[in-house]
This record gives structure tokens, sequence and C-alpha cells, in this order.
């Protein structure tokens, strides 16, 4: 029997296909857009540094509209932590320890690895800079598992929330994200400390969160979606044409303003509109997924989720690194400010790809429960991932 076929006969009949499909979406559009909109830059000393396309070319931004997919996954994050918790078997303490542990294990692991690896790359040749701006790129996509981890231990408050007001349980963070926005970037921003933006983290990336709660709850159906698909646009369209957000989702190098670190206002009306299109797609894409050749990849995405996050960057840097010892290589190590590199790059990405599931087959440990691993060696893997995030802040 093919893999399909097993895959196929091994999915319970009740399995919504659906959400897993959008969280295999989102999951994928996090390495795509990494891959895609960052690049390095080669000093005359042969060590790598962080640049991307986006600061050559402004008309790349909508590209960062379609791979910013952090409210998708919020969204069915929310959704299936709603079922998980309705279904625990024991106490929500108990719940909430298993989930957080599930989200921890590939990132100690990845960072533990990590921080073996670099005084070995060191005595191999690789620059102290190249491996900085490694490590910068590892940590990167992981200060969204600690984001998911605290919302994730809201669940309980968040469901309360959707059984009172439903849909409009989500309303008060998108209000709180733009109080927060005037205050920063309105007429009395000179008076604001800069501290202030990160108080738009929490609600900033919970607003999707309690969309899919209460769409799990059977609170948000066909009419809310449409209200948040439509409402989402115009709102979108407003605060880049009206109010001079950047085009761009994702960090660009040398701009003073950022929409994603913290969240601003135009995350939330993509994350919305994003939503109430999901919603309102749910039963088209559940269809779709019947089909075994379309199921099977979507179930192998899922079960390698954290893998995916972690591992990515890591994939990028095992190409990038040998890369930079033969000097300039197109749309690997030379400078992304060409139409040449986005066309070399877009050929690099099936290598990247590949390097990432031959990770992926001895990674994929990591997110298995740690029963063989002794006390010491749990200790030791702590003990390592510290060492990497005080080298990879800067902190030492």
């Amino acid at each position: 029997m093919r893999l399909t076929e097993k895959i196929e006969a091994r999915t319970p009949a009740h399995r919504d296909r659906a959400v897993d499909g959008l969280r295999a979406l989102a999951l994928l559009a996090v390495p795509t857009g990494h891959w895609l909109l960052g690049g390095f830059t080669l000093d005359a000393d042969g060590a790598l540094h962080n640049a991307s396309p986006l600061a050559a070319f402004g008309f790349f931004a909508p590209v960062s509209w379609v791979l910013q997919m952090l409210g998708i996954f919020f969204l069915v994050g929310g959704y299936a932590s709603v079922l998980s918790y309705h279904r625990r078997p024991g106490s929500t303490a108990q719940w909430l320890k298993q989930r957080i542990a599930r989200l921890g294990r590939p990132v100690l692991g990845v960072t533990a690895v990590w921080a073996a690896m670099i005084p070995v790359l060191y005595a191999l040749g690789v620059p102290g800079t190249t491996l900085r701006t490694g490590s910068t790129l590892v940590v990167q996509p992981l200060w969204f598992v600690g984001v998911y981890t605290v919302v994730t231990a809201l669940t309980p408050w968040c469901v309360r929330l959707a059984r009172r007001l439903g849909a409009w349980a989500a309303a008060p963070l998108l209000v709180s994200v733009a109080v927060v926005d005037v205050l920063r970037y309105g007429p009395y921003a000179d008076a604001v400390p800069s501290w202030l933006s990160v108080l738009n983290i929490l609600p900033g990336w919970l607003f999707a969160y309690q969309l899919g709660v209460s769409w799990g709850e059977g609170r948000l159906g066909r009419r809310p979606a449409r209200v948040l698909l439509v409402g989402g646009a115009a709102l979108f369209a407003v605060l880049l044409l009206v109010f001079d957000y950047p085009a761009s989702m994702v960090g660009v190098p040398g701009e003073t303003r950022t929409n994603s670190h913290p969240p601003s206002l135009l995350v939330l009306a993509l994350a919305s509109a994003q939503s109430g299109a999901a919603i309102l797609l749910r039963d088209r894409i559940a269809r779709l997924l019947t089909r075994p050749a379309l199921w099977a990849p979507v179930v192998v995405v899922n079960l390698s989720a954290m893998t995916i996050l972690c591992w990515h960057q890591t994939a990028m840097l095992a190409a990038a690194v040998p890369g930079a010892f033969a000097g300039a290589v197109p749309g690997l190590t030379t400078a992304p400010d060409s139409l040449s590199w986005i066309l070399a790059r877009l050929a690099w990405l099936p290598l990247f790809a590949g390097l990432l599931v031959l990770i992926g087959r001895y990674a994929r440990r990591f997110e298995m429960p740690w029963t063989k691993t002794t006390r010491a060696r749990r200790a030791a893997a702590g003990l390592l991932a510290a060492g990497f995030a005080v080298f990879a802040l800067g902190l030492a």
C-alpha cells in the first residue's frame, strides 16, 4: 500500500481536514517567507551579514502580505486548542503542561545543538560574524513559540470570553493595539516612551487566537466571517493609503517603523481578512483535501510542525555558510539588490527544502516525548540552550 493510501486509511472520519490544511499552509509560509525575503551580503573578510530584497525593491512588499500567515496560524491554533481543551482527560494544569512541553522540546533541541556546533564551526574557520548572523536567524522564528506558549496558557480565559461575547471577544484586543499605535505614531509620538510598543505584543497575536477560540466554540459563523474579511481588507487599505503604514509585513533593514515586531494594527487588519476568508473557505478546503494525494502532504507537514519552525533557518545556513567560502554565489551570498538575485534565490529554494527534509529526519526526535532522556542530559541541554541564547542575543 502506498504512503498516501496508508495515511488516508489511518485518518479518523471526524478529522477536520480543513483546519489541518490551513495550518499546513501557514506553516509552509514561514520558511518560504524567510528564504525568499531574507538574504546575505558578504564582507571583505568573507563573513555573512543579514540583508533583505525588501530594502531595494518596494514593489516586493505585497509578497509579504501573502507569506505573512501568522494570523491563520493563530486562528487554527485557537480552534484546535478549544477542541483539545474540551477533550482533556485531566486537569487544566496538566493539559497546559503537556502542550507547553510539546512546544518547548524542539526549541530546547535546536538551541542546544547550535550551542554545541558554534565552537566546532569556529574551529573549522567560520568567521565569528557569520556565527552571530546565523544565531540571529535561528532565534528569529523562536520568539513565535514563546508568544504562542503564553497565548496557549490563556485558553481557559479565551473560552469564557468566547462563550460570553462570541466573535466580539476579539474586538477589545484590536482596540488596544489601535490605541497604542495612535500613541506611538500619532501627533504626540515624540513624547511617548519607546517601550510602549511592547504593549502590542500580547493583544496583537492573541487577536487571531481569540477568533479561533470563538470559531471552535461555534460562536463565529459565516456572517461574522464576511465582516472580518471585508472589514479587515478595508482597514488594511486605509492604514496603507491614508495613514502611511509601512507596506511590508516584515521588518526591513534601515526602516525605523516595522509592522511585525511588535505587531501593528496593519497586522491585525491582515489577520482579520485572512481569518474571515479561511472560515468562509473551510468547506471547500475540506472537500479538496478528501483527495489522498493532497491530504498526505498536509499530514506530513503537520506532524513536523515544530521541526519546520525551528530548523528551516538552519537549512538555509547549511547552504550559505559553505557557500561563503566560495565567495560571491548568486542568490546565496550576493546582495539582494537586483532582479537577477530574486531569480537566483528562487532556484535555491528547492535545495533549502531538501536540506530541511534531511535535517528533519534527525531533528524530529526533539518533537517526541523525552521519556528515555536522563535528568542529567536534560540539564545539559538546558545549559547549552541558555548559552546559545546569551550568544545569539549579543549578551556575551
